[in-house]
């Protein structure tokens, strides 16, 4: 079979998985529709709305992003203390509730990348043109204003709607270059003053708000996802998709503005749709993990600890760090939705080291992000909550679901293009990582290229998270399906 032939093959692939798992990989007529009337008609206005158009608003995001969600801009304060502004796509001032668009929304509650494309959570005339903070455009926007002291707290925050517009678009892979004194200014940096102060103020912030999360046991991984590589149309490897220091700086402010947005609801006595991470279950696991390297950790879960843990390994180890991350990442298990009461505190996140926690600064591609705008956007307003407790508890349950199938579908595409990849090297030994190990099968993931198998022979015994030596016994590119067995 021809590789020309795949990539049509997998995006097939792809529908197919994902009709299978509850989502839709297309877009309705009527949803169509809609979104191009809304080219027309405009974002809704109401309210009080600030014009911020002359800050020196600006993004930082992959090369290929078209969906831009957020902005920031800082000021530099007495005592060390700094002003940030994120700036939020008003995604809900062009996606009326009720709508095609919104029922496309709520059905996927996610944007689906995979290894054939992208299956966007809203038609692309929103999601890339309308509702995304283009650079040179005005926009509207929901801002987070917050006020992080030296320390690198958040002592005050306020939300407001505003009009923005978006000075810069920068990319992660330049801006963290130049940031590590590797790769020249991005050219941006001539044409918009102020810039570089910007940059500099942003990078010296996300450290001090990193800090402060680190010294309350926010967990310091390093996680690694795969990114198909192509050439001239063709696939040809799937390779780290590392993170970088800029990925990190967004990743921090980011991380800010949710708890000051999830911290805004409590006080308005607004329920609230909450991101959490429990304390792990498989904390003896953990605790085994850390053994082997000589340290002992308390009998009871405490990411103080675990993170001493992993700052240790990755000084002491830092090219085999990526592999110890993804053995904790998965004894921690994922992430989940759940629904607030009116003016109460959520469940914390155990890996961010964050008590307040609501999923905000993404409403292009994540439905969690947008009911959380809408819940804002009624408190501004003075209006009753738009979604109940109960409400919002089913729309929790069926979040997490989704995302769950989403990954599924995302890594089966995968697999799909990661068996095309290995079909000349049946035989071969890998070292890997056991990523499952349930009564459906035992799965394991290796580095190079990274993609993730199950092990059909010698999985007697292998738990999640245990370092293997595995030889590649099958693949079948149209099933998707890799098999090793231990070596």
């Amino acid at each position: 079979m021809s590789l020309a032939m795949q990539l049509p093959d997998l995006h097939e692939l792809a529908e197919r998985v994902m009709r299978e798992r509850g989502l839709l990989p297309a877009f309705a007529p009527q949803a169509l529709r809609e979104a191009e009337a809304a080219r027309v008609a405009g974002p809704e206005r109401k309210g009080d709305i600030r014009d911020l158009r002359h800050l020196e608003w600006f993004s930082i995001d992959n090369d290929d992003t078209r969906d831009l969600d957020q902005l920031s801009v800082a000021e530099p304060l007495p005592q060390g203390a700094t002003r940030l502004l994120v700036a939020v796509a008003d995604v809900d001032a062009m996606v009326r509730p009720g709508g095609a668009v919104n029922e496309h929304a709520e059905t996927n509650t996610t944007s689906v990348y995979t290894a054939a494309g992208t299956f966007p959570m809203l038609p692309e005339v929103l999601s890339t043109d309308l509702t995304s903070l283009h650079e040179g455009q005005e926009r509207l926007a929901v801002v987070v204003d917050m006020q992080v002291q030296a320390d690198g707290s958040v002592t005050q925050a306020q939300i407001y709607r505003a009009a923005v517009l978006n000075r810069a678009k920068l990319t992660y892979d330049a801006v963290s270059l130049w940031l590590d004194g590797e790769g020249p200014a991005p050219h941006q940096l001539a044409q918009v003053p102020a810039l570089e102060e910007q940059l500099r103020l942003h990078d010296a912030l996300a450290e001090r708000l990193r800090q402060w999360r680190h010294r309350r046991g926010a967990l310091n991984v390093k996680t690694v996802s795969a990114r198909p590589v192509f050439e001239e149309g063709r696939l040809v490897d799937l390779r780290p998709d590392e993170k970088n220091r800029a990925k990190d700086l967004i990743a921090d402010l980011m991380i800010a503005a949710n708890a000051a947005t999830a911290r805004f609801l409590v006080d308005q006595g607004f329920p609230s749709l909450r991101r959490f991470l429990q304390s792990p279950r498989r904390w003896d696991r953990i605790e085994a993990l850390a053994a082997e390297h000589g340290v002992t950790l308390p009998d009871a879960p405490d990411p103080v600890a675990l993170d001493r843990f992993l700052c240790e390994r990755r000084r002491a180890d830092p090219e085999g760090f990526a592999d110890l991350s993804l053995r904790v990442v998965k004894m921690l298990g994922p992430g989940e939705y759940a629904a607030a009461p009116p003016g109460a505190a959520g469940e914390g996140h155990f890996g961010l080291a964050v008590s307040d926690y609501a999923h905000s600064t993404a409403p292009n591609r994540r439905y969690p992000d947008l009911v959380t705008q809408r819940l804002l956007k009624a408190a501004l307003a003075g209006d009753a909550p738009p979604y109940s407790f109960e409400a919002l508890a089913a729309v929790a349950r069926h979040c997490t679901l989704q995302e769950d199938n989403a990954n599924r579908v995302e890594r089966q595409v995968l697999k799909a293009a990661a068996a095309w990849l290995l079909r000349d090297r049946i035989g071969e030994s890998f070292d890997a990582i056991v990523t499952g190990a349930a009564a459906k099968g035992t799965f394991v993931r290796i580095a190079r290229p990274l993609l993730e198998g199950r092990l059909v022979r010698g999985h007697e015994g292998a738990d999640v998270g245990d370092a293997l030596r595995v030889r590649l016994l099958s693949v079948d590119p149209q099933q998707g399906f890799i098999d090793f067995e231990r070596a």
